[in-house]
């Protein structure tokens, strides 16, 4: 249950200049990763600025991108939130119109105990059943870590197939690696750190970077996947000023920025997101120029 690939992308949200959502450009944007090395599309995560769309926007995105990349590529919908009624709901919603999968973020603000946490997860996966889920730990955006023993017991449910481990603690991915199952899947959160977690069991990566650069982490990852390591770390190093320059402010301020850069009518950020400082756009630009990507 639940195969996404090694590259996962997690896509931005394009909007118009009045602030809604452009729903052409998200489909072209998507048919276009899906031909540039993203095996599947998380809609509606972080990158996607999720916080700042309404549940109706959401919906549509799904249906939208679903449209776009119909049997190419699945289709990952972001339904998390710190209120388990409303995950719920929203996951039942999008499992009717047939995404591949849901993404879990660990409930923000309200910090919940691991107790808590588990039983969030927990009556999430039952409600829908037979709707793949992957977990989502980010302690640095939620406030609360979702600690290696809670996902060990998470994994033990049929439709929980992995986690989005963006904690940046190697030590606590090592530690899901031993102990859940070979088959639970873990994505690295960073795109810094894919290639050290492959090392300890990652299968990939849920990525901002490939909106740029898909095709060659397809190149990385396989080339690791067959051992030729050297050729994956100097990929890992030519890309690596890449991953830290789309990351000198939030994301997904700068990949919009690059996307930008490249021809995208992708729009602004919603409040209380905002465009670059000048300087980390010099400096991104810089990259992307280095790289010949613009």
């Amino acid at each position: 249950m639940g195969d996404f690939g090694t590259i996962v992308t997690a896509m931005i949200t394009p909007f118009k200049a009045d602030g809604s959502v452009n729903y052409d450009v998200a489909a072209k944007l998507a048919a276009h990763l899906v031909n540039n090395g993203t095996d599947t599309l998380v809609v509606c995560g972080t990158t996607g600025e999720s916080p700042t769309l309404s549940w109706d926007e959401e919906y549509q995105l799904f249906v939208e991108v679903l449209q776009a990349v119909a049997g190419k590529a699945k289709v990952i919908a972001g339904c998390g939130s710190n209120s388990t009624t409303e995950a719920i709901a929203a996951t039942e919603k999008a499992a009717r119109i047939g995404v591949h999968g849901s993404l879990q973020v660990v409930p923000y603000y309200n910090k919940p105990p691991q107790a808590g946490l588990y039983q969030h997860f927990q009556a999430i996966a039952k409600a829908c059943p037979d709707l793949p889920m992957l977990l989502y730990n980010i302690p640095g955006r939620t406030g609360q870590n979702l600690s290696p023993e809670t996902v060990v017991r998470l994994a033990e449910i049929d439709n929980i197939v992995g986690i989005k481990e963006a904690s940046g603690n190697l030590d606590q991915s090592s530690e899901i690696r031993r102990l859940t199952p070979k088959e639970f899947q873990i994505y690295a959160g960073d795109d810094s750190l894919t290639l050290p977690m492959l090392a300890i069991g990652a299968k990939g990566v849920v990525s901002v970077a490939s909106h740029l650069v898909g095709n060659q982490l397809q190149q990385m990852i396989q080339a690791f996947n067959v051992g030729k390591i050297q050729i994956a770390t100097e990929i890992h190093l030519q890309l690596f000023p890449l991953f830290k320059a789309l990351f000198l402010t939030t994301n997904p301020i700068l990949v919009k920025q690059a996307l930008k850069l490249q021809g995208w009518e992708v729009g602004s950020m919603r409040l209380p997101l905002c465009e670059g400082d000048a300087e980390s756009c010099q400096k991104l630009e810089a990259v992307l120029k280095e790289l010949s990507l613009i």
